[in-house]
């Protein structure tokens, strides 16, 4: 019976859709379901499965962030046996039953051939910091904070060291010697934040900003990690620039707090 209710699940037609959403990581590990974890996914699914009253469904992200990272905006695709009637009244319905740090923006329907892993997309991160001083506790889940002294100029110039076409393999969790290191990093700053405010954010707050096509594991809190040992002085910009040659067997050891990134924005081109 369940091989029969299967073959002609896989014989219908399916209907695909590009859902963007946004939420705050802070209490969630990652996006990816896991084992007796609470993760994106599965409270998305568990809404699904709610809403769509047991009907089949599939949903696939363009990507998977870690524990604690947030996103302003992410996406995901969803994929129906019977078409969506209202798209505004199903992404209310969809919000209505999400918990409150999950947040749908847009619904837009797709064809056959759009794949959300394969399909050319550009990423910008944010990694929102600031140094010196303790912060309000109510910071925690958005803003990193480095009580050290640090060198904002020399971690300005060591940003755009990370520019360009280079071997990340230093700045890749765990890599090993079959990986794809060799990406391009399209923008890579940091600026003062003008992104996300609160009046209990302190009077200074800084952005690395990062954009790129695709990242490893990992990497760019990585190449924060690098930036932040440059403005304690640990490491020097001859450092940074020596570990993206193409030879380099150079290890990051410090990776930045997972809950100062937010994925910012993704744009499918």
């Amino acid at each position: 019976m369940l091989d029969e209710i299967l073959y002609e699940s896989m014989n219908k037609k399916r209907f695909y859709y590009v859902i963007t959403i946004q939420y705050l990581g802070y209490r969630f590990h990652g996006w990816q379901k896991q084992p007796n974890l609470k993760t994106i996914h599965l409270m998305i699914d568990r809404t699904f499965k709610y809403i769509l009253e047991e009907k089949p469904f599939k949903t696939l992200a363009s990507g998977r962030t870690d524990a604690m990272v947030s996103a302003n905006a992410s996406a995901f695709e969803l994929f129906l046996y019977e078409p969506i009637d209202d798209k505004n009244a199903f992404l209310d319905l969809f919000n209505h039953n999400l918990p409150q740090d999950i947040r749908a923006l847009t619904i837009q329907e797709v064809n056959a051939e759009f794949n959300i892993i394969q399909h050319s997309k550009v990423k910008e991160y944010l990694y929102l910091f600031t140094y010196g001083e303790k912060c309000h506790p109510f910071c925690a889940p958005l803003l990193t904070t480095i009580l050290d002294d640090l060198d904002l100029d020399a971690m300005k110039a060591g940003a755009q060291l990370f520019e360009g076409v280079h071997n990340f393999k230093t700045y890749c969790y765990k890599a090993t010697d079959k990986g794809l290191y060799t990406r391009e990093v399209i923008t890579c700053e940091i600026v003062e934040n003008t992104f996300f405010t609160a009046n209990f954010f302190p009077e200074n707050s800084y952005v690395m900003r990062v954009k790129g096509k695709g990242f490893g594991r990992n990497q760019i809190r990585l190449m924060m990690g690098a930036l932040v040992k440059l403005g304690r002085r640990d490491i020097t910009l001859d450092y940074i620039s020596k570990s993206l040659l193409p030879d380099s067997k150079e290890v990051m050891d410090y990776i930045a707090p997972a809950s100062g990134l937010i994925l910012n924005s993704i744009e499918f081109e």
